[in-house]
C-alpha cells in the first residue's frame, strides 16, 4: 500500500471510532476540569470546631478570639463539657473539638505549661492537619505574648523583648510550591498520567480492535500495509494529536490553575515528543498483545493508582519493593513524571534530566521493536 492510502485509512479508523474520540478528546478535556475542581481553593480554610473553655478567664477568651481569627479555623459553637462538645461535634459534623483546661490563666502566670487538648477526625488528614496548624499558631502566638510580658516586667525594653523572646527566628519561603496548595503539588504529575493513560487507551483500542477482527477472520488495510509503514503512520498520527493536547495542558490548563511552569519551549518539546513516542509504541504493543480491545481499558484503569504511587511524588520509592520499582521503570510514565516535574516545576536544566530522557529512549526502542514484530507477525498470519 502507498503512504497516502495508509494515512487515509488510519485517519478514517481513528476519527470515525466513537470509543477512541471519547477517550482521547473527551477524556483529556473532561479531566482537565474535573480532576482539579475539588482542589481549586488549594488549601482548606475556616474549618469549624467547637470549643470547651473550662477556665473562663479573660486570657482564655483571648485565646478563643485568636483561634477564630486564624484563616484555618472557625469557632462554630461553644460547649460547657466534653460530653456536650462530642454531641455537637457529631451532630453538626464539625472538624474538631478544642479544650482549654481549668486554671489555664493561673498556670501561665506561675510559669507552668498548660495543656491545650484537641480532638478531631483524622480520616481527612488534610483537614485534620489544617486545624492543628491553626490551633498551634494561635497557641504559639499567645505563648510569645506571655513571655514578652514577663520580660518587660523584668525590666526589658519592649522592643528588645519582642526581638529576643525566641532564640530562633524562622523565615520560611516555599520554593517550588509558593501557595503550599494541593493543585501546584499534584496536578502537574497527574496531568502527565492522564495523557499517558488516555493515549494508551486510544491507540490500544485501535490496535486491539483490529487484532480482534483478525482473530475472527476479518480483513483490513492493517493486514495489507507494510508493518514499518503502518507503525510509522500510526505513531506519527497519535503523537501529533497528543502534542496538541499537551500544549493545551501545559499552556491553557497550567495558566488557568496558576500552576508555575519554568521550562522553555524547546526543552519542554524535546521531552514531550519523546514521551509521546514511547507511550504510543507502548500502547500499540499492548493492543496487539491483547485479544480484545476492552481489555486495554481494563488494564489501564487498574494500573492508574499503582503508577501514581510508583512514580515517587506522593509515596517514597524506598517504601516500594526494589524488584517492582525496577520493572516499573520501563513504563514510560514513570521516568516522564520525574522528568517533567524536574524540568517544568523545579527549574532543572535539560542536562540534569538527561538520565530520564535516555530512559525514555530505551522504552521507545524496546516498545518500537516489539510493536514492529507484532505487526509483522500479524501481517504474516493473514
Amino acid at each position: 500500500m502507498r503512504w497516502r492510502e495508509i494515512c487515509k485509512d488510519e485517519c478514517r479508523a481513528v476519527f470515525t471510532n466513537p470509543a477512541i474520540l471519547l477517550t482521547v478528546f473527551g477524556g483529556v478535556l473532561l479531566y482537565s476540569f474535573l480532576y482539579p475542581l475539588p482542589y481549586t481553593n488549594q488549601v482548606p480554610r475556616d474549618q469549624q470546631v467547637v470549643v470547651v473553655n473550662l477556665d473562663g478567664s479573660q486570657f482564655s477568651r483571648r485565646l478563643e478570639r485568636m483561634v477564630d481569627a486564624t484563616p484555618q479555623v472557625q469557632l462554630k459553637a461553644r460547649a460547657y463539657s466534653l460530653e456536650e462538645a462530642e454531641k455537637i461535634f457529631v451532630d453538626q459534623k464539625l472538624a474538631g473539638i478544642l479544650v482549654i483546661p481549668e486554671n489555664f490563666y493561673r498556670d501561665l502566670l506561675q510559669g507552668r505549661r498548660p495543656i491545650l487538648s484537641f480532638a478531631g477526625d483524622a480520616s481527612y488528614f488534610l483537614v485534620y492537619g489544617t486545624v492543628l496548624q491553626g490551633l498551634a499558631s494561635s497557641g504559639q502566638t499567645l505563648a510569645a505574648e506571655v513571655k514578652i510580658l514577663r520580660m518587660v516586667m523584668s525590666g526589658e525594653v519592649p522592643a528588645q523583648a519582642a526581638e529576643q523572646h525566641s532564640a530562633l527566628k524562622l523565615n520560611i519561603h516555599p520554593v517550588f510550591n509558593p501557595t503550599m496548595g494541593y493543585v501546584n503539588y499534584v496536578i502537574p504529575a497527574v496531568f502527565i498520567l492522564i495523557l499517558h493513560q488516555t493515549l494508551i487507551m486510544g491507540v490500544g483500542i485501535l490496535a486491539g480492535g483490529q487484532n480482534e477482527q483478525r482473530l475472527q477472520g476479518g480483513k483490513g488495510y492493517w493486514l495489507e500495509a507494510a508493518p514499518w509503514k503502518l507503525l510509522l503512520v500510526r505513531t506519527t498520527l497519535f503523537v501529533a494529536i497528543y502534542w496538541l493536547l499537551c500544549m493545551y495542558y501545559f499552556g491553557f490548563s497550567f495558566s488557568f490553575y496558576n500552576v508555575p511552569h519554568l521550562a522553555n519551549f524547546t526543552d519542554l518539546n524535546l521531552l514531550i515528543l519523546l514521551f509521546l513516542l514511547a507511550t504510543t509504541l507502548f500502547g500499540i504493543s499492548l493492543g496487539l498483545l491483547l485479544p480484545r480491545r476492552e481489555l486495554v481499558i481494563l488494564l489501564v484503569l487498574l494500573s492508574s493508582l499503582p503508577l501514581i504511587f510508583a512514580s515517587g511524588f506522593i509515596w517514597p520509592v524506598s517504601a516500594i519493593p526494589e524488584q517492582l520499582t525496577a520493572i516499573l521503570q520501563y513504563i514510560p510514565v514513570i521516568p516522564a513524571i520525574k522528568a517533567f516535574i524536574g524540568l517544568n516545576q523545579m527549574g532543572a536544566g535539560f542536562v540534569e534530566i538527561m538520565p530520564l530522557w535516555k530512559q525514555l529512549w530505551i522504552c521507545a526502542l524496546i516498545y518500537g521493536c516489539l510493536a514492529w514484530w507484532l505487526l509483522r507477525r500479524q501481517a504474516l498470519s493473514r
